[in-house]
């Protein structure tokens, strides 16, 4: 062993032991952002921004983007990272896949589409903004090009990551009439938090009393049952008049002037 080259091994153990310990970090202030998106997103656990390339996986779920694919992209890009210039390919792939991912992502945080290219550039300035502006998050967006594509979209149910797509597809805030659509199949309504208590009834107000004991139900009419038509209109006969009135009774004569006194 020539001990010259003691300070240069010593000088690549230092610059990796500088890289180890940035990637660190990186990985502490990553994983603290989507830790908070995910918050916002009511993925349960979080502990699931914490696991390494699985963060990523959940990540590409919220973006309509197949876990799977985001998967296949990463474990590609460590193990054919040998190779010349496939493995910088598939590298490059593998990002715009998280891309695409963080466009849909940055739509249900209400931010523009141009937003995408501050992710291409500066992925955690991106996360950092979206982890802590003011933003919530909503699903009522258009649908991604690719959710008809089975390869691309997103088909997986993981239980505590919430669905990005309704079942059925996409459909209309509100059902027709202006009506709220029907929740999707499995919904159940959040629990109402501890030590809840509904609010009293108003003075006076009484529950309405229970049916008597043996009390059923009337039956309901047979199949194939129709109501009678309803009666025919009927005119009801006119009024009677009032009769004429009768012609006043003819006065009595004037009385005579007596007769003059004979001379």
């Amino acid at each position: 062993m020539d001990y010259n080259d003691g300070p240069g091994i010593a000088a690549v153990l230092a610059l990796g032991f500088l890289f180890f310990v940035l990637a660190v970090a990186l990985w502490v202030v990553t994983s603290f952002f989507l830790m908070r998106i995910f918050d916002k997103a009511g993925v349960q656990g979080k502990w699931r921004a914490w696991v390494p390339i699985y963060n990523y996986m959940v990540f590409s779920k919220l973006g309509d983007l197949s876990p799977w694919l985001i998967l296949i992209a990463i474990g590609a890009s460590i193990f054919l990272s040998w190779l010349p210039v496939v493995g910088q390919l598939i590298s490059i792939a593998s990002y715009l896949v998280l891309a695409l991912a963080a466009w849909r992502v940055g739509l249900k945080l209400q931010k523009e589409s141009v937003w995408v290219v501050l992710y291409i550039l500066l992925a955690p300035v991106w996360l950092g903004i979206l982890a802590f502006d003011k933003s919530r998050w909503n699903t009522a967006i258009a649908p991604a090009p690719w959710v008809s594509n089975a390869f691309l979209s997103d088909q997986t149910v993981w239980p505590g990551v919430p669905a990005q797509v309704p079942a059925g597809g996409y459909a209309a805030p509100g059902g027709p009439g202006g009506y709220p659509s029907a929740p999707p199949a499995g919904y159940t309504p959040p629990a109402p938090p501890a030590g809840y208590t509904p609010p009293p009834p108003p003075a006076g107000y009484q529950a309405p009393p229970a049916p008597p004991a043996g009390y059923q139900p009337p039956p309901a009419p047979p199949a194939g049952y129709q109501p009678p038509p309803p009666a025919a209109d009927v005119t009801p006969p006119p009024a009677a008049q009032p009769p004429a009135a009768e012609p006043p009774a003819a006065e009595p004569p004037a009385a005579e002037p007596p007769a003059p006194p004979r001379v």
